[in-house]
C-alpha cells in the first residue's frame, strides 16, 4: 500500500500528499513538477510546488506519492450502477431489443441486489478513479446506502417511468427519496428527479415531474435522443424532437443532465445551450448499441458543458472511464476528420472539470485548488508505456489505462490503495454479485416493465 506517515491529531484532519512526480490541476490550470497537496477537514488547502506549503501547517498525515502523478478524481456523469448484475447478460443485441430483455432481468431485481450491484459498482469505479457519479436507477435508497457506508459522491435520481402502471407510486418515491437523501452522507449526495425519457415520460407526466423538482429545488437528469428510432417515431408521434417536447413540458426551467443526444438537431442543441443544461456523453454504450456517435465537438462549440459517461455495464461492460476519454477523443478525430478535435486536454476536461460542471457539481470537485472537495487520484507513472513523458494530458488520455490508479481519495478519504478499499468488504461484495446474478439468471421474465 502506499506508504504513510502519522503524526498526533490535533484540531481540525490535516493531510499532506508530497512527493509527486506531477499534480495536474486541471486542464487549464498549473502543472507542478513535482508537487504537492495539502488537504484540511476533505477540502483542499493548497497546491503547489513540492515544499511549498507553508511551514506552519502541519499536517497529521503524510502521503508520499513518489513516482505518481496527482489529478483531480473522475467524474462519471451517467450510469446505472445495479446494472453490473447484469455485466455480459444481453450481448450483440439492438438497442430497443437489448432494453426489453435487461427490463426482463430488472422485474426480478430485489432491493438488496440494487444494494449490493452499487457496493460493486462503487469499487470497481474507486478502482479506476472515480470520485463521483450521477446515477438513475429504481431502488434508489439502496444505492444511496452504497454511497453513504463507502464514501463515494454522487448525484442520485429515482428513475421516473410515466407508462408504467405504477407512474403514480414512482413520482411519490422520486420526491420522498430527495427529500430524504439530499445533502446526506456528508454532503456527498446531490438528488435529482429522473424522468427516464420521453418515450416513457409523456409531456402531461414530465410536467409533473418538473413540477416537483421545481417544490424540491432540484434538477432533473434524463436520457434524450439516444436511438434514431427513437428519435424519428417521436417526429412522428409528436410532430417534434423529443428536445423540443421536453422544451415544452418545462423541464429546461430546472438544472438539466442529458444522457446521450445522439441524434439532436441544432435547433435542440440550440435549445439545451440556452437552458444551461450539462451533456453527458456515453461514447461506448452509444458505440456497442449502435446507436452512433455523438458529435461532441459541436456541443463544446455551443458552450454546453460535457462530461463522459460509461453508461451501466450491461451496454459498456465495464466502467472504466479512461476508456471514454480516449475514445471520445479518437472518434471526435476519426468523424470530423480533424486531428486537432478533441485534444488531449479537452477529453480530459470533459473526465474532470466538464463532468463536474455537467451533474451540477462543477464549484465542489473535478479540480485541485484552494476550496474544491479533496477528491483527487494518484496515478503511478512508473510503467513503461507511461516513458517518456514529453505532454502529461497526452500521456493520461492517450497511454494510460485505469489500472494505473495507484490511490483514490474522496473528500480526503483513502477508499482504494494498490488492491485494498478500506471502505468495503470487497470479497464479500464480488460474492453477493455473483450469487445474486445467478438467481436473476433463473428467474428472468419474457417482459420488462419499461424501467432502466
Amino acid at each position: 500500500m502506499t506508504r504513510r506517515t502519522r503524526a498526533v491529531k490535533r484540531g481540525g484532519r490535516r493531510l499532506l500528499i508530497t512527493g509527486a512526480e506531477a499534480v495536474i490541476t486541471s486542464a487549464d490550470g498549473p502543472v507542478y513538477a513535482p508537487g504537492e497537496v495539502a488537504v484540511e477537514d476533505g477540502r483542499i488547502v493548497a497546491v503547489g510546488q513540492a515544499g511549498s506549503t507553508a511551514a506552519s501547517w502541519r499536517p497529521h498525515e503524510v502521503i508520499r506519492a513518489d513516482g505518481a502523478v496527482v489529478i483531480p478524481g473522475l467524474v462519471n456523469a451517467h450510469t446505472h450502477s445495479p446494472m453490473v448484475l447484469l455485466r455480459g447478460y444481453a450481448e450483440d443485441m439492438a438497442f430497443h431489443p437489448w432494453l426489453a430483455a435487461v427490463q426482463a432481468m430488472e422485474e426480478n431485481f430485489l432491493p438488496e441486489d440494487i444494494y449490493w450491484g452499487a457496493q460493486l459498482a462503487i469499487a470497481e469505479q474507486f478502482r479506476f478513479g472515480v470520485t463521483t457519479f450521477a446515477e438513475m436507477y429504481f431502488g434508489m435508497a439502496g444505492v444511496a446506502r452504497a454511497v453513504a457506508e463507502t464514501g463515494a459522491r454522487a448525484v442520485l435520481s429515482r428513475g421516473l417511468i410515466g407508462v408504467a402502471r405504477n407512474a403514480d407510486a414512482m413520482l411519490a418515491e422520486g420526491l420522498a427519496f430527495c427529500r430524504e437523501w439530499q445533502g446526506a452522507a456528508e454532503g456527498r449526495i446531490t438528488t435529482m428527479m429522473g424522468p427516464h425519457a420521453p418515450y416513457t415520460c409523456p409531456p402531461k407526466y414530465l410536467e409533473r415531474v418538473v413540477a416537483a423538482a421545481a417544490e424540491l429545488g432540484v434538477g432533473l437528469h434524463i436520457h434524450l435522443s439516444e436511438s434514431r428510432r427513437e428519435q424519428e417515431e417521436h417526429l412522428v408521434q409528436y410532430g417534434e424532437t423529443p428536445t423540443a417536447t421536453v422544451a415544452r413540458a418545462g423541464i429546461f426551467t430546472r438544472p438539466v443532465l442529458i444522457a446521450h443526444f445522439v441524434y439532436a438537431t441544432p435547433a435542440d442543441l440550440e435549445l439545451v445551450a440556452e437552458a444551461r443544461a450539462g451533456i453527458a456523453h456515453c461514447p461506448t454504450s452509444n458505440l456497442k448499441l449502435a446507436n452512433g456517435v455523438a458529435p461532441v465537438v459541436r456541443w463544446l462549440s455551443a458552450g454546453v458543458a460535457v462530461g463522459l459517461g460509461t453508461d451501466g455495464a450491461a451496454s459498456n461492460n465495464d466502467l472504466d472511464l479512461w476508456e471514454e476519454m480516449r475514445l471520445a477523443s479518437l472518434l471526435a478525430k476519426g468523424t470530423t476528420g480533424d486531428p486537432v478535435a478533441l485534444p488531449a486536454a479537452a477529453a480530459f476536461h470533459l473526465a474532470t472539470a466538464g463532468g463536474a460542471a455537467a451533474v451540477g457539481l462543477g464549484e465542489v470537485t473535478g479540480r485541485l485548488a484552494p476550496g474544491f472537495a479533496a477528491d483527487l487520484v494518484l496515478v503511478d507513472w512508473t510503467g513503461p508505456h507511461l516513458c517518456p513523458t514529453h505532454r502529461y494530458l497526452s500521456n493520461l488520455v492517450f497511454a494510460a489505462h485505469g489500472t494505473d490508479v495507484r490511490l483514490t481519495m474522496v473528500a480526503g478519504r483513502v477508499v482504494y490503495d494498490r488492491g485494498a478499499f478500506p471502505t468495503l468488504e470487497i470479497e464479500r461484495v464480488k460474492a453477493e454479485v455473483v450469487r445474486r446474478a445467478e438467481r436473476l439468471a433463473r428467474s428472468a421474465t419474457p417482459a420488462g416493465s419499461g424501467r432502466e
